[in-house]
């Protein structure tokens, strides 16, 4: 019924409906599609990019698809950086 493009950042490049079937569901039954489509393409994109990185950024596949998504907490903790304060 639809299908979504998202960028490396995981940002929407391009939304497409297949077919005229959006026009018979309810608001919240098409905003949930949506926001379900959108998510998986999310996912599929930060594990290809974390596939790509895998030799320049170390750690597991699942520290690396969070750093790649913008939170880099558990690659740092796995590499022993977790608990690095500034110096005050």
């Amino acid at each position: 019924m639809l299908s979504v493009t998202v960028n490396a950042r995981g940002e929407i490049a391009e939304l497409r409906f297949h077919t005229d079937k959006y026009r018979m569901m309810a608001p919240a039954e098409l905003a949930s599609a949506i926001v379900e489509v959108v998510e998986r393409a999310r996912r599929d994109v930060a594990r290809q990019v974390s596939d790509a990185m895998g030799g320049l950024i170390p750690g597991d596949s699942a520290a690396r698809e969070q750093a790649v998504a913008g939170d880099p907490t558990a690659l740092l903790e796995e590499l022993g950086l977790g608990r690095v304060h500034p110096p005050t």
